[in-house]
């Protein structure tokens, strides 16, 4: 069985972060969460990337690339297939209890759906959903209202929850991009509306271009899912999952969303990560 392997700022061994940490008292802090295959991180460089923005918008240092990269590697490299979680906190705030601020690098299992997803659709009042906001985009460790929106539906009878605007516009899922497919064209919240700049989804909108499949991004009322033959969900862990209820609405396991799905694949075993993607379209 793979072992699971905890670094913090470098270093193994559990129990080395403060009860006084900021990270852990007020949620102030951000992270990655990086898909290993076979022992081997998959889009390091990308995920470096978020986590130097999110950090620079959150005031938070960073470990040196060849330091934080040497430390991914080694946790992924003792969990083979897993997912590896890169948390950098802001360090002690509480007077007299000052610390510097930290990195954690620890993997866990892969749960991946082995289902069809149902969403329930919830209101996220939280969200930027497009108001101007410091952060918006961030990945920050303050994922409190996500997760009450995801017991709320799993007490609903639903695997996960849709995020939508106050006024019905549809953003993300808790910890997941979403899509759905209208006439054969895909289609997804714009980033304007402060949703993750997911990597997953980034990469599958390079993969629809080199697959002729068209891209639009911008803002959606949920009743634009009447009209929808397929729908899935987007994630390091889910990569390309198919989604067979929103509601009431329900759609069949597509071709779009298994085509995309396996695409995902093919980069993950080839290594291939380059996520640069095409001018998508707006509007509409």
């Amino acid at each position: 069985m793979p072992a699971d392997l905890v670094l913090i700022d470098g270093e193994s061994g559990e129990g080395r972060l403060s009860i006084f940490d900021d990270g852990l008292l007020r949620g102030d802090g951000c992270f990655e969460a990086i898909r290993s295959y076979d022992g081997r991180p998959f889009a390091l460089d990308e995920h470096y990337r978020r986590l130097t923005a999110s950090a620079a918008a959150l005031g938070i240092p960073v470990p040196a690339a060849t330091d934080l990269g040497d430390w991914i590697e080694r946790v992924a490299a003792a969990g083979g297939d897993c997912i590896v979680r890169v948390v950098l906190t802001r360090g002690g705030t509480v007077p007299g209890h000052a610390s510097p601020s930290k990195c954690v690098v620890m993997s866990h299992a892969i749960q991946s759906a082995s289902h069809e997803l149902s969403l329930l659709p919830v209101s996220a009042p939280w969200h930027p959903a497009g108001r101007p906001w410091e952060l918006s985009g961030v990945k920050t460790i303050s994922y409190a209202p996500n997760q009450a929106s995801s017991r709320l539906a799993r007490q609903r009878g639903y695997d996960d929850a849709l995020l939508l605007s106050d006024s019905g516009t549809i953003l993300e899922g808790p910890t997941f991009s979403f899509a759905w497919v209208v006439d054969g064209v895909l289609e997804t919240a714009g980033l304007d509306l402060g949703i993750l700049d997911s990597i997953t989804r980034r990469l599958m909108v390079a993969d629809s271009a080199i697959l002729g499949i068209e891209v639009v991004e911008g803002r959606f009322d949920l009743s634009r899912l009447d009209l929808a033959s397929e729908a899935m969900a987007i994630s390091t862990v889910k990569q390309v999952a198919p989604v067979a209820r929103v509601g009431d609405r329900t759609f069949a396991a597509g071709d779009v969303t298994a085509t995309l799905n396996l695409a995902i694949t093919k980069r993950a075993g080839s290594g291939q990560a380059q996520t640069s993607a095409p001018q998508l379209t707006t509007g509409r």
